[in-house]
This record gives structure tokens, sequence and C-alpha cells, in this order.
């Protein structure tokens, strides 16, 4: 049987990311270009900025691919593009470029979501893995519960009422000017915290499966400005370790509980904030408890990359989900949206 080649494209946001992979799991090149430190000063991404630097990335990012995966561009079979959802401007400079090479190549194009992709990503880690099963999205956008029926099947059982889990961490690094990204650099004064100090809420929402992060924020915001108008001191590394505990705790406890009374026996993280140590931490032992199989990618795997894009990709591919021309920009697109 054939070799089936991807070349996948990712610019949702503020990474330009170009991978080849062969038959959808094993990875050639993942080339990652990320503007982390050009944002850093804005204390966030800026659309227009990360648009422009896509559009000066994207060219070097795509030879660098081709020349670590030794793979010329006519011998790849599709190519696969993340498509949404992300910045509007940034993913059309990934899906023009797509469309160019698709054109020129003769070659299907195949539009990727791009949460999609990142449950996809442990299909790379995990070479074993195959649906059905549980997954935990957990993201600067997104809070997701999805049951995985089929490599192209998700139904979402839970999602956040309101702020994701990675924007909580965000705005609480922002709130005590930590720097940008804060996610890691909650994890990192966390782990030299008390995570008992402060009794932040802990929203569970009745017995379902839905998240809500915005009590929580309020709670440490609240927490913080009145320690400030009292010119007390305020313990960074308890703050971080106590709201960390807030969220991992709803976090793992929620994901647990659905695996369970879903019928798995396999319970998967995906996105940015799998990378979290203590997520990972608790969400093992959690699972080790109840027999279930936990599984996660490389912290590589998690963050923005185009690899886990082309995993996607492949999937749709040999079940005939291609596109043509017409292929738009979905900012706000939707897992399991076609």
């Amino acid at each position: 049987m054939k070799d089936i080649i991807t070349l996948a494209i990712e610019s949702s946001c503020d990474e330009t990311s170009i991978a080849v992979l062969k038959n959808g799991r094993e990875v050639l090149s993942n080339i990652v270009s990320t503007q982390i430190e050009l944002h850093k000063k804005f204390g966030g991404v800026v659309p227009e900025v990360a648009s422009r630097k896509h559009i000066e990335n994207i060219d070097l990012v795509l030879s660098e691919a081709l020349t670590k995966a030794d793979i010329k561009l006519e011998e790849i079979d599709h190519i696969a593009v993340t498509y949404g959802p992300g910045l509007v401007g940034a993913l059309l400079v990934g899906l023009s470029y797509a469309k160019g090479l698709a054109f020129t190549l003769n070659k299907p194009i195949v539009g990727v979501n791009h949460i999609e992709g990142h449950i996809c990503a442990n299909y790379i880690e995990h070479k074993d893995l195959k649906p059905p099963f549980m997954t935990l999205v957990v993201s600067g956008g997104h809070t997701h519960l999805v049951e995985v029926k089929d490599y192209n099947t998700y139904e979402i059982i839970g999602r956040t009422k309101d702020d994701a889990s990675g924007e909580a961490f965000d705005k609480i690094a922002r709130a005590m000017n930590l720097g940008y990204p804060g996610g890691p650099i909650v994890d990192k004064l966390a782990k030299k915290g008390n995570k008992n100090a402060i009794n932040f809420p802990k929203a569970l929402i009745d017995e379902g499966y839905d998240f809500s992060f915005s009590g929580l924020k309020s709670a440490v915001l609240n927490y913080l400005n009145a320690k400030k108008m009292k010119n007390e001191e305020i313990i960074v590394e308890d703050v971080c370790a106590s709201f960390q505990e807030a969220v991992v705790e709803v976090l793992a406890t929620k994901a647990i509980k659905a695996t369970k009374e879903k019928g798995y026996n396999t319970l998967t993280l995906a996105g940015g904030v799998a990378c979290n140590s203590y997520l990972r931490e608790k969400i093992t032992k959690l699972s080790k408890e109840n027999n279930i199989d936990i599984k996660y990618p490389n912290p590589n795997l998690c963050t923005d990359n185009a690899a886990m894009i082309g995993c996607c990709g492949y999937y749709e591919f040999i079940n005939k989900n291609t596109h043509d021309m017409s292929l738009n920009a979905v900012p706000n697109l939707k897992i399991g949206q076609r």
C-alpha cells in the first residue's frame, strides 16, 4: 500500500507552523516559528501584528520543513490547513498559502478544525490509540469535554459557560504583572506556593459536565484588590497555587466523571493547558484510582503546531473529506462542524 504524504499548515494564532507526515502518524518534520517574544510587550497577541509576521515567516518555514523531511513538494499527496477557529487574519494567511500550493501542484486541499487537530495530537504520541475515547480539551479559548466516537466523529458533552481555563490563567497572570503567556508562569510559581493557602471557589455547576471559570477569576481579582487596598503583602506563589488548585480540581473531577459515566476506558488531554504539570499529575492520579487509561501528548504537541493538523487532515483525506478553492476561514468554527 502506498504511503500517504501530508503537508500541513497551521497559522491560527501566533505560531507559523508547517509539518510533513507519513500515513498520518509519522512526523517527518514539524517546524514551528513562534511569535511569543514579539507579543510579550503587548501582554497578549495583537492580531494585525500576528498576520503580518505569518506572511514574513511562512516561506522560510515551508523550506525548512521540506528540507528536514527530505521531501520535494511534488511528492506530497495532499495539503491540510487550519481554517478555524482562530484569528481571521492569521487563518487567511495559512489558508491562502495552502490554496496557492494546492492550485500550483494540482493537489487536494483538506480544511482542518484546529481544536480537532489538538485532539489528534494524541494519535502521534500514542501509536496504538484508537477511538472511541473521552478527551478533555483545555486551551486559551476552549474548555470542552468531547466524546471521540471515530476519527472524524466528535460530540461535545460539556463546555465552559464563560471563560476558558487557559484564558483564566492568562488573565490572573496579567493581574499580577507576571508576563505573557501566563499559563506556564503560573504553573512554575505554583510549585513554590501553598495550594491550600486561599480558599478560592470551585465551580462544579450541579452534576453536569459544563464548566465555569468567571466566578473563580473574579474571586482572585477581588482578593488581589482587597490586599492592595489594605496594603497587605500578596504572596504571589500562594495565589498561583490556590488558583491553579481550583481550576485543576474542577477539570480533573469532571473529566473522570464523564469518562466513567459514558463508559469509556481511555481519557486523553488536548490543548495548550494540557502542558500544565499539576493538571497532568492530578488527572493521572485520579485515572489510576478509577482504572482509566490516561494519555496526553508531549508538550511540544500540546501547543499550536502543524503536525497535529496533518494528522487530523490525514484522517479527513482518507475518508474523502476534501475541499475546493471556496474554502474560507471560519474564526468561530465549532468541533464537529463541517
